[in-house]
């Protein structure tokens, strides 16, 4: 199938490289190239980049139809580039189980300010998501000295921060939901969860979501895309 220039789909506006990818196969070396030959590529901004590939994803397979063939990526990818496991208990429940502790328990952001000592100003909440901006100052860096129980909230805190702006990423990119609160306050027991299985399932729906051509904001863990 020829790719029409007037019908490429541009993610924000940006310019595609279609024919970067069209013209050789598409390998590291071709990506430090696409990226401007600079050794200081910056994957995780590199819109054109990610365009091309969206332009090539097929919902129906959930694999990328190159010109030399079909691609996806595949668990054994997160498992080498992210160190996530992928074997484990399932992630879920987390937002369609979040409503007990709102109403039938405890108080979400009573939660909150109990697993992470201080509760963020109204201005920096929306709904139930909190500005970035605010946990990378209140928890930038955890002071020397400190007793177990702060280094568990900034853990939380860190923790947290991963999840919301790296592996499950919204489209906005600068906020983060509470509702890894029931992950963050069994410490002890995240490594027993495949984060790597959710991490996959998530991109692969955002790419199915982004692949229609009204919606022009990718989220997701976009690492693994451009990796």
């Amino acid at each position: 199938m020829g790719d029409d220039l007037g019908r490429l789909y541009r993610l924000d506006g940006v310019a595609h490289i279609a024919g970067v990818i069209n013209d050789e196969r598409f390998t590291p070396g071709a990506a430090y190239r696409v990226c401007g030959g600079s050794r200081e590529c910056d994957w995780m901004s590199d819109e054109p980049l990610v365009s091309a590939f969206v332009e090539r994803w097929r919902p129906e397979t959930h694999t990328f139809h190159m010109s030399f063939g079909e691609c996806t990526i595949t668990l054994q990818d997160v498992a080498y580039q992210l160190g996530l496991p992928v074997d484990g208990h399932y992630v879920s429940g987390c937002l369609t189980d979040f409503h007990v502790y709102i109403q039938g328990g405890r108080p979400a952001w009573q939660w909150f300010q109990e697993l992470l000592g201080v509760l963020p100003p109204s201005s920096q909440i929306q709904k139930y998501a909190v500005n970035c901006s605010w946990f990378q100052e209140t928890f930038g860096e955890c002071p020397e000295g400190a007793d177990e129980e702060t280094v568990r909230r900034f853990a939380r805190a860190y923790i947290m921060m991963l999840l919301g702006t790296q592996l499950f990423a919204n489209k906005s990119g600068n906020r983060i939901h509470i509702r890894w609160l029931p992950y963050v306050a069994r410490l002890e027991d995240m490594g027993d969860y495949s984060w790597g299985s959710a991490a996959l399932a998530w991109l692969y729906r955002c790419m199915c979501r982004v692949a229609d051509r009204h919606v022009v904001k990718l989220a997701g863990p976009l690492q693994l895309l451009q990796s």
